[in-house]
């Protein structure tokens, strides 16, 4: 209810997305992509980025924040006012998809990200032999979140596959939730 009542007293519409997921997931790639910026040059983040964009009439500001292992006592940091918590997935990593799954739900019983909806990307789609939406959703165990609005969506940071529409969902999510005009 805070948060519908924040965004309504907004001029501009404005939306905080964290950006999490283990190491070389493909977050800041993704990140990259979506800024028309070279994704051939990327190096693991150590500590965070913070790119904004407009798009459909919103200010998006996207935090990418690293993910080894030795940063994710850090994420608490970040979940300030998160509107969307964007879960970036490496659809090639299954001998890791148990300790994704539990980042993740360890995740979502914050309660500074209870507002937040939750938009997986699967990413690395384009790569023969990934893990299938329905490994993942199965791996992650999404059906039992009760919590978050969420979707899952299969995306390439490399070819660009998906990441437009996955901004699209986030906008639409925002509209149905959050912003009364």
């Amino acid at each position: 209810m805070l948060s519908i009542l924040r965004k309504a007293r907004l001029k501009d519409k404005e939306m905080r997305i964290l950006m999490l997921g283990l190491d070389n997931a493909g977050k800041t790639t993704i990140v990259k992509k979506i800024m028309n910026e070279d994704v051939n040059s990327v190096s693991p983040t150590l500590g965070f980025i913070i790119k904004t964009i407009d798009y459909d009439g919103y200010k998006l500001n996207i935090w990418d924040v690293g993910g080894q292992k030795t940063l994710r006592t850090y994420w608490k940091n970040y979940f300030e006012k998160t509107d969307t918590l964007i879960w970036v997935v490496d659809a090639t990593d299954r001998e890791r998809l148990v300790d994704c799954r539990q980042e993740l739900h360890g995740l979502l019983v914050q309660e500074r990200l209870m507002g937040a909806s939750l938009l997986v990307f699967k990413n690395k789609s384009d790569v023969s032999g990934c893990m299938t939406e329905n490994d993942i959703r199965e791996g992650l165990q999404l059906d039992n979140i009760q919590t978050h609005r969420w979707h899952i969506l299969p995306c390439s940071a490399m070819t660009g596959q998906n990441l437009q529409q996955g901004l699209a969902w986030v906008v639409q999510d925002a509209k149905d939730r959050l912003f009364l005009y």
